[in-house]
């Protein structure tokens, strides 16, 4: 243990040698923490000094401000709800994100005098810190997220003069720098899970090194949770819980709070009930979820069922409708103006038997409807799962959606989403589950199993509450 203690040190060292070497090298990235706390944030934040000045008038040693640090787009969604619930639980508490990963938009619609958005944010080519691909990984590095992340590293190291409290959501990054901040913290691990391991044939390479070390977490960062300043520790799943339990790691489970932001049921799900419902989710990242809306287009054309069909396709708010159309138009759909379904779709599109909905932001409203999903989604994937609606997924060149990511997604899942290799594959399984309800309810009982209840962001607060701020 002294040994692992050393080499983390080291790293941590060698962050903050390297981002002095920087500011001598480049004097338009000047770092040092006085320039840091003076110079303006992004999206209208106010600078760092001012925030935390502002903040001294409220806060004192029973009082605690907090901190979220989280490194994806589901680790996002699950941090504003928990957000939302300390707000409406502790008036009195200044809370602070730092999402190390795209601009946090999600965090926008929070609107409190407590809270507030911090940090050097930005969209990453790659739509997150890419460990799919070397390609992806290259373009993440040229665009600059070394340096914003080493300013971020900057800005949580200067919290434990504050009377700060450090919640950390996802892997190893967002661990990372709560550990290094020398805060006490809580980590809600999220993106890992042993199932990815322990299910299916286990003969890959990555399923082997996982088997040695019992655990999908890695040796250094378990080292990390092993911290007596980490007051509490929430994993996933059962198995990855107690697979750390049993190397003297005190991690509990929950529930999954991913389940906590979709709707289990809908009443306006009769006004389509006569149909077979297709879910198309295509993902947020683009120009990505381009391609993958032209591969499952191009899928659907050659499908054909006796009833009539319809394609629920909600978009992320960041979609160019426009250029989402110009795909439509390709395949042969065309815009309905006196057709509606009233389910609150933005619009229609029809060819021959097939519906298309469009609807931007309506996938928490619209996840219930589908009989099945079409996915080449991370987070939406896993929710829609949890609803009991098996997915097919059909993966492509990436940089987010790649095989390899496909794969382990889907033994995440217990194989409730099936990898499709090519698109008669597709096609054969597609019937398969719109045609035959028991094999569909079969599918659908795994996910619902894997993913869990929802309910587990309440939970997950007063758990912190207790354990790390109490």
């Amino acid at each position: 243990m002294h040994n692992k203690y050393i080499k983390v040190k080291c790293l941590e060292l060698f962050i903050v040698n390297l981002v002095s070497n920087l500011k001598k090298a480049a004097p338009r990235f000047e770092l040092g923490i006085k320039d840091l706390q003076s110079s303006a944030l992004p999206l209208g934040h106010a600078a760092e000094k001012e925030s935390i000045e502002s903040f001294n008038d409220l806060n004192s040693k029973k009082t605690h401000s907090l901190l979220f640090i989280c490194n994806g787009h589901g680790e996002d969604v699950i941090v504003a709800e928990i957000i939302k619930r300390f707000l409406k639980k502790i008036k009195n508490k200044n809370i602070e994100v730092l999402p190390l990963v795209g601009n946090g938009d999600v965090f926008d619609t929070i609107q409190s005098k407590n809270f507030r958005k911090i940090g050097f944010l930005k969209e990453l080519p790659s739509g997150g810190f890419s460990n799919q691909s070397l390609k992806g990984f290259l373009l993440d590095l040229f665009a600059g997220f070394l340096i914003d992340n080493l300013r971020n590293f900057l800005i949580v190291k200067q919290k434990s003069k504050h009377y700060y409290k450090i919640i950390a959501v996802g892997d190893f990054l967002p661990l990372f720098f709560a550990w290094s901040s020398e805060c006490e913290f809580s980590f809600l691990g999220t993106p890992k899970s042993d199932h990815t391991w322990n299910s299916g044939p286990g003969w890959s390479l990555s399923d082997l090194y996982h088997k040695l070390k019992g655990s999908e977490w890695d040796p250094w960062e378990i080292f990390l949770m092993a911290s007596p300043r980490c007051k509490d520790l929430i994993m996933r799943d059962k198995i990855t819980a107690n697979n750390l339990k049993r190397k003297n790691i005190h991690a509990k489970y929950l529930g999954n709070p991913m389940m906590d932001f979709v709707n289990e049921t809908n009443k306006k799900k009769s006004n389509i009930i006569a149909f077979k419902r297709i879910i198309l989710l295509i993902g947020s990242r683009y120009p990505e979820a381009f391609k993958n809306l032209d591969n499952f287009l191009d899928c659907l054309q050659d499908f054909n069922l006796a009833n009539d069909l319809i394609i629920l396709l909600p978009l992320s708010i960041n979609a160019n409708e426009i250029k989402i159309h110009s795909y439509l138009n390709k395949y042969g759909f065309i815009k309905q103006s006196k057709v509606r379904f009233f389910i609150d779709e933005d619009s229609v599109w029809k060819n021959k038997a097939k519906y298309i909905l469009i609807g931007k932001g309506k996938f928490n409203l619209w996840a219930n409807m589908a009989n099945v999903g079409l996915s080449n989604a991370g987070t939406a994937t896993e929710q829609i799962a949890g609803l009991g609606i098996p997915s097919l997924s059909l993966p492509g060149s990436g940089p987010q959606f790649t095989k390899s990511f496909a794969k382990r997604q889907s033994r995440l899942l217990g194989g409730s989403v099936l990898v499709c290799k090519d698109k008669s594959i597709l096609l054969k399984n597609l019937s398969l589950l719109l045609r035959e309800k028991v094999y569909r309810l079969k599918q659908a009982k795994i996910g619902k199993k894997r993913m869990g209840k929802s309910g587990a962001s309440k939970k997950i607060v007063d758990s912190i509450n207790i354990n790390l701020l109490s």
